[in-house]
């Protein structure tokens, strides 16, 4: 399996050029260029193009699921795009994007649910339609640096609705506590960022930020991981296994609480009176969860 990369992207344009149109997919400068971003110094004319939006993102989605579906028959378990579960806060109106579950179904128990992934991708590079007759042919003519406009998780608001689809799953019920939550992107993050991500990951919110894309900038330096793991890039394929087989490895849990010292020294007095570590852990949750 190949991670993103510029072929995906030019996979993504031939195949919406099937019923859209070069206006649907790209901007047109006013020269009458057709290209996917606004170059860096564009002086022209410049409108909005919304109509690609869902289309990236549904091509995402599926090219995600393709990504982790050989991952999943391993563990005898399917991945599956737009999954509800209203349990855990994922409906109709925001399903997860996709998840490893136990079923094929697109509505799932929490306790079927064994990894849900939001997937926050875009067009990274920046392409030219080349139309000359009835012939057409995509130039890439430069990376994310050369065009206006940040891609993927280099977007703020991407970043800030993967954090809020999170913390929202999160805190609809001790039934997602179980359930590790993956970021996907196919960009880098932003240096105001790195922080966070560790952060969110420390505190279990989110188990990481993952990008698919070996090579975002054609070959040169980008970041490879934050200090503490929140943002990965992943730079094959087995790489991306091995971090799925760690994210699964262990029995986690996420818990969360806001207490006085006092009261909580009290149930960890409590919880220590068990005997075992799993049995003195499973004390602590049902204590805390009690508050």
């Amino acid at each position: 399996m190949k991670l993103w990369g510029k072929n995906t992207e030019v996979k993504f344009f031939t195949k919406s050029r099937e019923f859209a149109t070069p206006e649907q997919l790209f901007y047109t400068t006013d020269d009458g260029k057709y290209l996917a971003y606004w170059p860096k110094g564009y002086k022209g004319k410049k409108t909005t193009l919304q109509s690609r939006n869902s289309l990236i993102g549904n091509f995402t989605e599926k090219w995600c699921v393709d990504l982790l579906q050989p991952f999943a028959e391993k563990i005898n378990a399917f991945a599956v795009q737009s999954v509800i579960s209203e349990e855990i806060g994922l409906t109709r109106q925001s399903p997860a994007d996709v998840v490893i579950c136990k079923t094929k179904n697109t509505i799932q128990r929490p306790e079927d649910i064994i990894a849900i992934f939001e997937v926050k991708m875009s067009v990274v590079w920046n392409h030219e339609l080349m139309v000359s007759n009835s012939k057409e042919e995509l130039v890439c003519v430069g990376d994310y640096t050369t065009h206006q406009g940040n891609p993927g998780l280099l977007r703020s608001d991407s970043m800030l609705k993967g954090i809020g689809k999170s913390i929202n799953i999160r805190v609809s019920s001790f039934k997602s506590s179980k359930i590790p939550i993956i970021i996907l992107g196919n960009t880098p993050i932003s240096k105001s960022y790195y922080e966070k991500v560790d952060h969110l990951k420390k505190c279990g919110i989110i188990q990481g930020f993952w990008s698919v894309n070996p090579s975002p900038r054609d070959g040169q330096e980008n970041i490879k991981s934050t200090e503490d793991s929140g943002f990965l890039r992943m730079d094959d394929y087995g790489e991306l296994l091995k971090n799925l087989k760690i994210l699964l490895s262990d029995n986690r849990e996420f818990f969360s609480g806001m207490t006085t010292k006092n009261d909580l020294g009290k149930i960890i007095e409590i919880a220590n009176r068990e005997k075992a570590y799993e049995e003195k852990a499973e004390k602590f949750l049902s204590l805390i969860r009690g508050l």
